[in-house]
């Protein structure tokens, strides 16, 4: 049994995990899109409303599109509230977590477990967001009709994951 109190602790922080498994390709592509997002005053309050440590793991991969789309919402987050402790663990380096939170079966990325200040499991959440999915139907399918607020599809992913991260804390 994979202990993921244990690999939280084995788990870096957002640069580092960059500096360790990122090229410097990896880094710009994560760096322009922690640059686009933004959070506003109602995002912001709620997290800042948050009083219990939260500790949340991350299985990314730098080179993975989905990570370098979804991770940096997570920096602002911590950002906004230091008591979102957000750690990253290199999906490639750590074969056994990795087969642990699998998705449908699959080695996807990223996949976010929330654990409690005492290291018990709270949820874990993955791969991509409802709005991501939608979006990636109506591309193949654009005669389907799919709920769109028509925010940028960023701005709708940011929302989705702060929901997460609320009903976790």
């Amino acid at each position: 049994m994979i202990d993921l109190a244990q690999s939280y602790k084995d788990a870096k922080g957002y640069e580092e995990f960059l500096a360790e498994h990122a090229s410097d390709d990896d880094r710009q592509r994560w760096a322009a899109v922690l640059e686009r997002v933004t959070l506003d005053d109602s995002q912001v309050g709620r997290l800042q409303q948050f009083s219990r440590k939260m500790k949340v793991l991350v299985l990314a991969g730098a080179w993975c599109g989905d990570c370098v789309n979804q991770c940096p919402i997570f920096a602002r987050f911590t950002e906004a509230n230091p008591l979102v402790q957000v750690r990253f663990l290199d999906r490639d380096d750590n074969p056994d977590v990795t087969h642990r939170l699998q998705v449908n079966g699959g080695q996807r990325v990223p996949v976010v477990v929330f654990l409690s200040d005492d290291d018990h499991l709270c949820g874990i959440f993955g791969d991509r967001t409802l709005s991501k999915y939608r979006a990636m139907a109506a591309d193949t399918d654009p005669k389907l009709d799919l709920p769109d607020d028509g925010r940028p599809l960023l701005d709708q992913v940011t929302d989705e994951w702060l929901n997460e991260f609320e009903r976790m804390q």
